[in-house]
């Protein structure tokens, strides 16, 4: 058994390259081989969001603050809310983060394929960031 102490994994900044606006990423674990998992706690301040996206094994957000939105290509942009639970499937192209005027964060869990756990593409427009 482990435990990890709040805290003990310092706090990151969003990179402009993967990210629009103030995102801050706390770590929450990242397993070992075999397993190959891996979780933060990412808070998208109003405005902010992720660059289109995708991810080779899927992804799973589950939403504990705020408002956020969601779009995967071909989609509506989808409003979500705290308790909700997004699931990605392996492959599909998508973004996400706050809305226009409030602020967002979501538990985003994530597995490894031969050393990676996601491919960032081109930024969400204006056009593209709206509901």
């Amino acid at each position: 058994m482990e435990i990890k102490r709040i805290g003990t994994e310092p706090s990151g900044k969003g990179t402009e390259e993967w990210f629009t606006g103030t995102v801050r990423i706390d770590p929450l674990f990242q397993r070992e081989a075999p397993a190959r998992v891996g979780a933060a706690n990412v808070t998208f301040e109003p405005g902010a969001r992720t660059v289109w996206h995708t991810h080779p094994l899927g992804q799973t957000l589950i939403v504990t603050f705020g408002r956020g939105w969601v779009q995967r290509e071909g989609g509506p942009v989808e409003e979500i809310h705290p308790g909700d639970v997004i699931l990605f499937e392996p492959g599909e192209k998508h973004w996400h983060g706050a809305t226009s005027t409030t602020a967002m964060t979501h538990i985003a869990i994530h597995e490894y394929l031969d050393g990676k756990a996601v491919d960032w593409l081109e930024k969400v427009t204006d056009d593209q960031y709206q509901k």
